[in-house]
């Protein structure tokens, strides 16, 4: 709100009111001069020292996710303003400028040419964008100085700002409170006379692109987990220039950069920057009516193979996800062939084999499991389901006695999870996870559920529920009749995996920057270990340091942080639960690490880094030289495939642990590939190409993942 008449009343030094009102509106530059005087007195109540506090955290607010925390930029995207040659060059006056109008077209720093866009920050007001400009100029070795919030009034022409301005809207049509249909079918919302002008056609497209790309992190609601929320209130204030920057150039605290990486055209990112700006649909829900609905049985049971009908080694099959193909494919690890590819839901999430190994149990983010015979030449879907709207996690029983006997899926919307006939399918018990968080108490209506395993010490499983922070032990030795005990961690639960006893479950809290640590056999909570930023580990990796002995490995999305955690609390108890050792890896984006029993290399992804030279690359370090730094593989440049992103994401080996095959994601209409490589020798082996490999993201080898071998 602009409230420029009342503050100049208010600090009039010498003339009346009434004479204020007979006054004719002041020149442009008498109005400058006015606002230099009116900020004069606001300067004098802050100490620099205070101001330059005071812009560093604002600084982190507004700026850190282009320029980065330490003002070094984002090679090839957004220019350093640490020693910058720009503000040495220009001074202060030049950083305001930028922060109040933005910059676009080709700029050169220090010797580097760019040509993104920075998008205006006008919305701040006069004090808090001096504030920026004042930290920035007197940090990372630039030239220093103060700036007054009267220079910067000045430089807007003497229009002084007090706060957040307000976001004209141009009304298109009718604007208020119309239903808008979901990519989640059902769905329904309304565009908000508040937010930028969108059309209902506009407005339809960017909820399907913000369900395919988005919602996963920031939440079908858009309250934020992995993702930071985007909610109106934040997003409106942030405004459309800022969030197509974002959006279009990531940032490497996980951020991708759709719109660089061709993943998303410039007219789909200005829609989705100003979808961002109305309120979210809201899905319906889902029950077992449609669950009942949905569910079919392909081929029963007794209908299935009594044998296998190939003589291929299902142990050492790869289920690799093909994501916006809607697929997967079924790849013979030992021959390197393309065996089947299998129709299933919608950029499936993960596949997990039953504990017999003979199917495999895939679920998309679109919330369909489908159920692969492995034994069938070639595998197909005997047995299909879809528990929600959305969702990431499914696994079956694997407690003796009750192997493959029944099977469990976490949904992100409804925030539900279900326990199925692991055989067919057929859905026998639905829970809602809506409820409490654990840290402040407060009612959540999305507590999505993420990660599930199942213990290896009790018939139960184990059931991360991310907004809440809640980590739920499920005993299914009477489902009709379910005991659940529920331990509290730490909110925004995502992913983790066992140690190499598979007695303790280590789990990110990714956003409260902690690494939680369940003790199955004694089904409690042992540790909640405080590590850097946007740890994500997907399953993580155990290894056995040649300092601290046995130690399970997290990556982060947010920094360049590989963490190691102690898990021997009987032959090393010092070190458990303790972050023991960091090492400094490519950078930010980081989704996966991964090593193996027979292994002595650990390796680390960074596919969502903004910076080619680390997305398109793998960091490899010798696990008995960890002192000596990571080598680089230029895995996306040995797969000699044309224009596009080409993402290097998780590694995975094969079942003798002596390859580790890593996926090439480009574009849909790209070319992308699976390329192998030598353990041993960290070269390459195999490139595995083909049209049907339509963006590969993760794989899941069925003896490492069926025995929880990372």
């Amino acid at each position: 709100m602009r409230l420029n008449r009342i503050l100049l009343i208010t600090i009039s030094l010498a003339v009346s009111l009434t004479a204020c009102a007979k006054e004719e509106p002041a020149a442009p530059a008498q109005a400058a001069d006015n606002a230099v005087a009116v900020h004069a007195a606001e300067a004098a109540t802050k100490t620099v020292e205070e101001r330059i506090a005071s812009g560093e955290n604002l600084y982190a607010a507004h700026c850190a996710a282009c320029h980065q925390a330490t003002g070094k930029g984002l090679a090839g995207a957004f220019p350093p303003l640490a020693g910058s040659s720009y503000l040495a060059e220009g001074g202060s006056a030049a950083a305001i400028n930028a922060v109040l109008n933005g910059l676009s077209g080709p700029i050169t720093v220090n010797g580097t040419d760019y040509n993104a866009v920075m998008p205006n920050l006008s919305y701040l007001s006069d004090s808090d964008a001096a504030d920026i400009v004042t930290f920035v100029m007197n940090s990372w070795d630039n030239p220093g100085g103060e700036v007054s919030s009267g220079e910067v009034a000045a430089a807007r022409g003497g229009e002084m700002v007090t706060g957040p301005s307000d976001h004209p809207v141009t009304t298109e049509e009718e604007m208020a409170y119309q239903g808008a249909p979901s990519a989640i079918e059902g769905a329904t919302g309304f565009i908000d006379s508040e937010g930028p002008g969108i059309t209902q056609a506009e407005f339809d497209i960017a909820t399907q692109v913000y369900f395919e790309r988005c919602a996963g992190c920031h939440g079908v609601l858009r309250k934020g987990a992995t993702g930071k929320p985007l909610t109106p209130d934040i997003t409106r204030e942030k405004g459309s220039d800022y969030l197509k920057a974002l959006i279009t150039y990531g940032s490497a605290a996980g951020m991708p950069n759709w719109g660089t990486s061709g993943d998303l055209t410039d007219e789909q990112i200005d829609i989705l920057a100003r979808y961002l700006q109305h309120e979210p649909p809201a899905p319906p829900e889902f029950g077992l009516p449609e669950m009942t609905e949905s569910w079919e049985v392909m081929v029963k049971p007794e209908d299935r193979p009594t044998a296998p009908q190939h003589d291929r080694n299902i142990e050492n099959f790869f289920s690799v996800t093909l994501r916006d193909a809607g697929q997967v494919a079924i790849i013979d690890g030992d021959t390197k062939e393309i065996f089947s590819i299998v129709p299933t839901g919608y950029a499936v999430h993960i596949s997990r084999p039953s504990a017999s190994g003979r199917y495999m149990y895939t679920i998309g983010r679109d919330a369909k499991i489908d159920m692969i015979d492995l034994w069938m030449n070639p595998p197909k879907v005997v047995a299909t389901i879809k528990i929600g709207l959305e969702a990431r996690s499914v696994e079956t029983s694997k407690y003796k006695g009750y192997e493959d006997k029944y099977a469990i899926a976490g949904a992100y919307w409804p925030p539900q999870y279900v326990i199925m006939d692991a055989d067919t399918l057929a859905p026998l018990k639905i829970v809602s996870t809506r409820g409490m968080t654990v840290d402040t108490q407060e009612y959540h209506p999305e507590p999505r559920v993420a990660a599930i395993v199942a213990s290896h010490e009790h018939p139960e499983f184990i059931v991360n529920v991310k907004e809440t922070g809640k980590i739920l032990l499920v005993n299914y030795e009477d489902p009709d009749n379910l005991s659940v005990t529920t331990i509290g961690a730490a909110r925004f639960l995502h992913d983790g995996g066992w140690d190499s006893t598979k007695r303790y479950f280590l789990t990110a809290a990714n956003q409260s920057n902690k690494i939680a640590v369940i003790d199955s056999k004694e089904r409690k909570l042992v540790a909640l270990t405080d590590v850097t930023k946007i740890p994500h580990p997907g399953r993580g990796a155990n290894l056995n340091d040649p300092k601290y002995g046995p130690v399970w490995v997290t990556s982060a999305l947010g920094n360049e942080n590989v963490t190691f955690l102690g898990t021997d609390p009987e032959g090393h108890s010092d070190n458990a639960w303790k972050v023991v050792r960091t090492l400094e890896g490519m950078g930010g984006g980081s989704l996966f690490v991964k090593s193996h029993p027979k292994s002595s290399n650990l390796w680390v992804d960074a596919p969502l880094n903004p910076d080619t030279a680390f997305s398109q690359s793998i960091a490899v370090y010798d696990v008995n030289n960890l002192e000596a730094g990571f080598e680089i593989l230029p895995i996306a440049e040995w797969a000699e495939l044309g224009e596009g992103a080409k993402r290097v994401v998780q590694p995975e080996y094969n079942m003798a642990g002596d390859e580790v095959w890593f996926s090439v994601w480009s574009g849909k209409e790209l070319e992308s590939a699976i390329v192998v490589v030598d353990d041993k020798t960290r070269k390459l082996k195999h490139v595995i190409k083909s049209p049907e490999l339509v963006t590969p993201t993760g794989k899941f080898n069925t003896y490492n993942t069926m025995h929880d071998i990372y």
